[in-house]
Order: C-alpha cells, then sequence, then structure tokens
C-alpha cells in the first residue's frame, strides 16, 4: 500500500510538471476593461457626454429591440458613470462643512431684517455665496446619479420580464411525433460531423508528425488519467480506513472528511490530464472541442455526487451515515440516484451547448432534452422519496425537530419538481421545465454539502475541545459557523435559480450604501467601525470589573454587597461610554432624530413603566444598598438568602433551594425584612412548658444555664428566661438568648430542646401534653340494643382530665365493658 501511494504522489508531481511544460501560453490574462465614462480636465464629470449615453439608454429602454447583449453592454456603461457620480459626490464636502460651521457660528438669521450689525450680514451673504458654490457640483453629481440609478432598474426590470417571457414560452411538444424525424437527422449529422473532424486530424500528415513526436508523453498522460479516474477513489477510500484507524473520537470524523474530498480531486486531476492528452493527440475536431470544453463540469458533477452519495448514505469507518437506511440495499439504491442525478447534471451542459453551436431547431432540442429531463425528474423524485422515508422511520410527526421537518419538506419538494417538470416539458414548457429540475438538483447538492460540513464542523469542534461528538452537537459554535456558510451560499443559490450576476452586484452596491439616519448615512465600513470599536469597549469593560472583583476591592474595606455594586456600576458606565464612543467614531450624527427619539420615548416610558420602575429600583439598590448579596431577608411572604441583585430583578435563594425572582420595585416601596443587616447578631425566642405543681425557680435555674452553656449564646448581652404566665394545660416559660449568627437559628433551638428533654428527664420534671377521655352513657345505641336507661342518666359525658397539657392530645372511646375500670382509673386520680 506505501508504494502505491507513493507511486501516486509521483504521478501527481509528474503532471503538476507537465501541466507547467505544456500549457499554452496564448491565453493571455484578459486586460482591464477601461472606464466607460468621459471625465473634463479638471477631472469632474463630462455632463454633455453623459446626457448622450442617457439618451441613448432611454431610447433603448423605450423602443425595447435590442439585445440582452446590448442591454448589458448599456447597463454596464450606466454603471461606471453611476460609479463616478457617487465618487462626485464626496467632492468639497470637506469645504461645505467647514462653510456650516462657519455659517453656524454666526447664529440664525434674524427675523427682523437690519436688526444686526450690518458686518455679519454681509458676512453671512458671503459664506452663503461660497457654500451654494460649493455644492453646485455635488448637486449636478446627486442629479446625474439619480438618473443612472433609475435608468439602471428599469433596463434590470426589462431584462427580468423578457426572462419571464422566455421561461413562460409554450415550444413544441416532444412528445409530438412528427418532430421526432428531424431530430434523429440532426443528431445524426451531428455525430457524423463529428467523426468526420476526427478523420480528418488523423488523416492529416502534419497532424501525424506530431502526433509521433508527442506519443511518449501522450501515452503516458493517458495511462495516469485512466488510473486516476478509475481507482483514484477506491486508493483514497483505503487511505482514509488508514487514518481513521488510528484515530479515535471526534477525530475519525474530521480525518475521514477532509482524506474523502480527495474522492473528487483526484478524479479531476485525472479528467485535466486527459484533457492535456487530447490536445496533444491533436485529434479534436470542433465538436469535440465544444464538448471537451465542458468536460471539466462533467466530471465534477459526477464525481461530486459520487462522494455525496458515498458520505450521506454509506458507512465509512464503522460510523452512522448522516442519512441512515434500515438496509444495505437501499443504501445502495440511494448512491446510484444521486451519482446518476450528478451525471445527468453534467451532460446537460453538454447538450445545451451542442445545440447552440449546431443550431438546433426549438422541436429537435425539445425531443432531444425530453429524455434527460424524463430521467433526471424520475431520480430526483426516488430521491425525495428516499428523504420522506428515512423521517418517517426515524422520527414521529410531533417529536420532529426543526433539521427533520426541513428534510421532509426538501423530501417532498424533490417529488412534486420530479413529477410536475417531465409533465411541463411533455406539454412544450421545456425553458420551465429545465428551469426548475436542473436548479433543484444543484440546490439539493449544496444542501447536502453543507449538511456535511456542519458534520465536519462539529467534529473538528470535539476534536479541539476534547469532547465526544453527541457533546459537541449540543454546542452553539458549529451551529453559527454553519449558519455563516448557509448566509454565504445564499448568493450561489440566487445564481443557480437565475438571477443575474449583475442584480447580485446592484445587491450589494445597495446593501454598501448603507441607509440613512438622520443626516448621518449608515454604511457596512460605519457597521464595522462602530462594532469594532464598542467591542474592543466592552472587553476592555469587562478586563476592568474583572480586576475590581478579583484583585482590587477584596483589598478594601467594603462588604460584599458594595464591591457588587461598584462592579456593576463600572460595568453600565464602562458599555455606555463604549457606546458613545463607538457612534461619535463611526460619525453617526443621532441629534436630527432627537425629536423622534424623545416622542419614542414617551410612548415606551408608558408601554415599559413597570420595566422601568424595576430598572430605577434596582440601581437605588445598589447605591443605598439596603440588602447585600449574602443577606437573609423576608419580603412579601418569601424568606430566603440575597444571590444577585441586577438592575431588573433580585434573585433569593429560599430554605427549600428554590430561586424567587422578586422585581426591584417590591423591594424598594415594600417592607422587608432584613436578619443579617449590617451584623449576623439576632435573637431566638425558645418556648417551654411545665406540668403544673413544679418548682418554677428551679425550672427557671435550669432554663438559664441550658442557654448559658451554648456556644452560639452571646454572653453580652445574656440570655434570659421569662416566666410567661399559667397556661390552660401548663406552666409557660421562654428562652430568650442572643445568638452570634442567627443564621444557625434552627439549629440552635433544636439542640437547646434537646438539651431541655435531657435535663429535666434527670431532675424528673415532667412535660405534660394534653388528654382527653370520652365518656359513653349508652353505648347499648350504637349496637342497636335496648337502652337500659336510668331516668337520670345522660347520652355523653366529656370528663377532661386534670394533667392534660399543650403538646398532644389522646382520645379514649370506652365501650360497656371498659366503663368500670376506666371509673376506677378515673377515680385514683
Amino acid at each position: 500500500m506505501t508504494r502505491l501511494l507513493t507511486a501516486v504522489l509521483a504521478a501527481f508531481l509528474l503532471i503538476v510538471t507537465a501541466f507547467g511544460v505544456l500549457a499554452q501560453d496564448g491565453a493571455e490574462p484578459e486586460a482591464e476593461r477601461p472606464p466607460a465614462y468621459v471625465v473634463r480636465d479638471d477631472g469632474s464629470p463630462d455632463y454633455a457626454a453623459w446626457d448622450r449615453v442617457a439618451d441613448r439608454a432611454e431610447q433603448a429602454i423605450e423602443q425595447d429591440r435590442v439585445s440582452d447583449k446590448v442591454l448589458d453592454d448599456l447597463r454596464q456603461e450606466l454603471t461606471d458613470w453611476r460609479n463616478l457620480f457617487s465618487d462626485a459626490q464626496k467632492e468639497n464636502s470637506l469645504r461645505i462643512d467647514t462653510l456650516k460651521t462657519q455659517l453656524s457660528t454666526l447664529g440664525p438669521e434674524p427675523e427682523t431684517p437690519g436688526s444686526e450689525p450690518a458686518v455679519l450680514t454681509q458676512r453671512r451673504s458671503e459664506l452663503t455665496t461660497k457654500l451654494n458654490a460649493a455644492r453646485l457640483p455635488v448637486q449636478e453629481a446627486e442629479e446625474a446619479h439619480s438618473r443612472a440609478d433609475v435608468l439602471i432598474r428599469e433596463i434590470d426590470a426589462l431584462m427580468r420580464s423578457r426572462q419571464t417571457d422566455q421561461m413562460l414560452a409554450l415550444g413544441p411538444s416532444p412528445i409530438n411525433p412528427a418532430l421526432w424525424p428531424q431530430a434523429y437527422n440532426d443528431l445524426k449529422t451531428t455525430l457524423g460531423l463529428a467523426v468526420s473532424e476526427i478523420r480528418e486530424s488523423w488523416g492529416s500528415d502534419a497532424q501525424r508528425q506530431d502526433l509521433r513526436s508527442d506519443l511518449p508523453l501522450t501515452l503516458l498522460f493517458l495511462v495516469i488519467a485512466i488510473l486516476l479516474l478509475v481507482r483514484s477513489r477506491v486508493w483514497i477510500m483505503q487511505l482514509g480506513d488508514m487514518a481513521r484507524a488510528r484515530r479515535r473520537g471526534s477525530a475519525r470524523g474530521v480525518i475521514g472528511f477532509i482524506v474523502s474530498i480527495g474522492q473528487v480531486l483526484a478524479p479531476m486531476v485525472g479528467i485535466f490530464v486527459l484533457m492535456v492528452a487530447l490536445n496533444l493527440a491533436g485529434v479534436l475536431g470542433l465538436r469535440g472541442q465544444v464538448i471537451a470544453d465542458v468536460l471539466p463540469w462533467f466530471g465534477f458533477s459526477l464525481f461530486s455526487s459520487l462522494w455525496i452519495g458515498t458520505r450521506l448514505f454509506a458507512t465509512e469507518g464503522g460510523g452512522t451515515p448522516l442519512i441512515d437506511m434500515p438496509r444495505a440495499a437501499l443504501r445502495t439504491e440511494a448512491r446510484v440516484n444521486v451519482a446518476l442525478l450528478g451525471m445527468l447534471l453534467g451532460f446537460w451542459p453538454i447538450l445545451t451547448d451542442l445545440s447552440a453551436q449546431e443550431g438546433y431547431s426549438a422541436g429537435t432540442f425539445s425531443v432531444l432534452a425530453f429524455p434527460a429531463i424524463l430521467a433526471t425528474g424520475y431520480l430526483l423524485m426516488r430521491v425525495g422519496r428516499t428523504l420522506n422515508n428515512h423521517i418517517k422511520l426515524h422520527a414521529e410527526g410531533d417529536s420532529r425537530t426543526f433539521r427533520e421537518r426541513a428534510v421532509l419538506l426538501m423530501g417532498r419538494a424533490c417529488a412534486l419538481v420530479g413529477i410536475v417538470t417531465p409533465v411541463l416539458a411533455a406539454i412544450g414548457y421545456t425553458t420551465l421545465a429545465t428551469s426548475l429540475l436542473f436548479p433543484m438538483v444543484l440546490t439539493m447538492g449544496m444542501i447536502s454539502v453543507l449538511a456535511l460540513v456542519h458534520v465536519f464542523l462539529i467534529s473538528l469542534y470535539g476534536t479541539v475541545r476534547k469532547i465526544d461528538e453527541t457533546e459537541a452537537d449540543q454546542a452553539l459554535l458549529p451551529v453559527l459557523m454553519t449558519s455563516v456558510l448557509v448566509l454565504l451560499s445564499l448568493p450561489i443559490l440566487a445564481l443557480i435559480w437565475g438571477v443575474r450576476p449583475t442584480e447580485l452586484s446592484e445587491l450589494w452596491a445597495t446593501f454598501q450604501q448603507g441607509f440613512q439616519l438622520g443626516e448621518a448615512r449608515v454604511t457596512p465600513r460605519t457597521f464595522m467601525v462602530f462594532a469594532l470599536i464598542f467591542g474592543i469597549g466592552y472587553v476592555a469593560t469587562r478586563v476592568m470589573q474583572s480586576a475590581l472583583r478579583s484583585s482590587i476591592l477584596p483589598k478594601t474595606r467594603l462588604d460584599k454587597g458594595g464591591q457588587n455594586a461598584i462592579a456593576v456600576g463600572v460595568g453600565y458606565l464602562g458599555i455606555f461610554l463604549a457606546a458613545v464612543i463607538a457612534i461619535t467614531t463611526a460619525g453617526i450624527d443621532l441629534s436630527s432624530i432627537a425629536i423622534i427619539a424623545g416622542a419614542l420615548s414617551v410612548g415606551i416610558g408608558f408601554g415599559l413603566q413597570t420595566i422601568v420602575s424595576n430598572f430605577v429600583s434596582g440601581i437605588i439598590l445598589l447605591i443605598e444598598r439596603p440588602i447585600s448579596e449574602g443577606d437573609w431577608i423576608e419580603v412579601g411572604g418569601q424568606m430566603g438568602y440575597v444571590r444577585d441583585i441586577s438592575v431588573r430583578a433580585t434573585r433569593i435563594e429560599t430554605f427549600d433551594r428554590t430561586d424567587v425572582i422578586l422585581p426591584n420595585s417590591d423591594l424598594v416601596s415594600g417592607v422587608v425584612t432584613n436578619f443579617t443587616r449590617g451584623n449576623s447578631i439576632g435573637r431566638v425566642i425558645i418556648p417551654v412548658g411545665v406540668a403544673y405543681g413544679s418548682d418554677t425557680r428551679r425550672i427557671e435555674a435550669i432554663l438559664h444555664e441550658i442557654a448559658e452553656n451554648h456556644p452560639m449564646v452571646t454572653v453580652d448581652p445574656p440570655p434570659s428566661v421569662v416566666f410567661q404566665g399559667f397556661g390552660a394545660d401548663s406552666l409557660n416559660f421562654e428562652i430568650r438568648a442572643i445568638l452570634s449568627d442567627v443564621n444557625f437559628m434552627l439549629s440552635v433551638k433544636s439542640e437547646i430542646n434537646h438539651e431541655i428533654a435531657h435535663r429535666f428527664a434527670e431532675e424528673g420534671i415532667e412535660i405534660p401534653f394534653a388528654q382527653r377521655d370520652i365518656w359513653l352513657r349508652n353505648p347499648e345505641a350504637l349496637t342497636g340494643a335496648a337502652p337500659a336507661k336510668p331516668a337520670e342518666a345522660k347520652d355523653t359525658e366529656v370528663a377532661p382530665r386534670p394533667e392534660a397539657a399543650t403538646p398532644a392530645a389522646s382520645t379514649e372511646m370506652l365501650t360497656s365493658e371498659d366503663m368500670d375500670d376506666a371509673s376506677g382509673e378515673d377515680g385514683d386520680d
């Protein structure tokens, strides 16, 4: 295998050398086209010559008799004049700006004549005269530019109208049998003339002598061309398998994609070598040269379609193809369909160029083109069916992603075009059919290439970041890069679908001119300058914020909230200054739209008053800092720690680990309880109940001792124990203690309660609990038996036990068998 690759590289070097030796210099570089406009000796436009050109263009548009070639040349001439006028509009701009500044320093002209000094009036008159004289060439250029622009637009409209009429023209039907004999005779004549040309070339003594002298080199090129055309794709595939076998993860996809491009490049080199060999042999006649000129496009279309089909439907290196089919036979069928589409796409220019060379009639061309249209439509329909089956097999209707829906839409479009275009061609709309069919094939090819490049970018991103392809597929950067490629491909798609290059250049010129914003014109250059300056200012602001947060502010005595307020304020100030400097540097004057901006601000203020209120409240919070990050606050029934303060809202993390977003206006206008503002010291209150009959002084001493022994309770002020009073079921006490860190309130309560339970158990102090006994004097009523009811008996009686207390309640239901025991227990109590 190594010897084989070495031989291929050697052959490639030989080909390059041969191209350098045999390439003829007869095709000299085309001289740059001189401009079509005329200028005076001082460099200003010759408006007399321009008037003649404009009158000629108006006559050509009105008569509508000139050819498209003449209109193209005339349009190019008008474009040159328009560019000249565009440059002329910039003349005297510095002089005009200077005179305007001088006039502005004199102030507005008084409404009452003679109310200002005569010197100022005379000076204003002189400056106005000079300003009008400086503006005169600019105004002439503006008027001529406007006229040229209108004429160009009229020519574009006329050519679009002609293009539409030609596309919708009804021609002869290819299924008309009367046209077949003429088409057969025309094709037979062309083939006969081509054979005659080859025979004449071989019959010439001079040609045979040249062939003998160049025979070794010609045979060498023929052998190399055949090898590259027949075997190069197999060699590249084997090379790709070897390269992928040495890689792991995303790198396999990167290496595989790069190596696979050789499946197109190597055969294309073979085609160019074949053309060199044919030129050396001298066997190409006039018609053979027509075919040879289109041969590179035919080869590129064929081998590109083979590459696309392999990358889309085949499995290389054990990976999953982009469009996975359930059976190998279906994958093979899909690759064959794509390859045949590419072959027919490459064959179509050969047919059209040969038809133009031979001067075929419309009937002959429609008959010869119909089989190609029919076959292309059939293959395109099969490709569309393949895409539809793939989506239906791998995605349900409701769970389909945007990519899958787009593929399904493309499949349906291919099927529709594949069915409609042969029908149109059969009716006689051959031009319309070809204008839909082959652009659709090219569009599908470009979309396929973009999809494959997107997969390559995902693999490349995964290789650079050292992550797997599944994670790289979810990244944003590959999607953005593919989106840029899609935008760059839009002009190519426009050319594919029949948009003229002059229309694209006109669109680009309009884009370069920008749009008017007040008295300033915003162009792509202006926007790039603004974006560059603003980007630099934004990055500098973020760097300064990072330095403040990490290096400068932590060394000050400011708390965390103050540090955050300064960093956020610097960020807003930096972004504002960056925007102002960028606007000023770009030369955008917003003073002329100040009134409009003021009117809009009133409407926006009413519509966004809540957002503005929250924004202003956020600034107040950052300046006054009533709350800071890390504070424990309670507002509007929500309690938690402040985690982030922005200009619109504040984020609070509650104790159950949920985030609550509070508008800043609620924090400024509402009641806010801050448990840790300034310091973390706070008070805890722990209620305690003991049974009646307990020694209250002893209880107070025990509770005081427990509170003092806890490490979180402060010594100054010391804890206190309060005898609150006599409750319904217990003697109520409270421990009131100041904690050094109120954030540990719940844990302190739990620890103190544990200690109280332990000490009360040691001291024999009873903690009461609520208990209730329910007495049923007639339980037989529940069973349906006849009641033995004394006259003085009552239905029910509820007797509370004396020792019932607060913490819990107990209820007992006693039947008649348990009444005696219950009465005895009650009596004992």
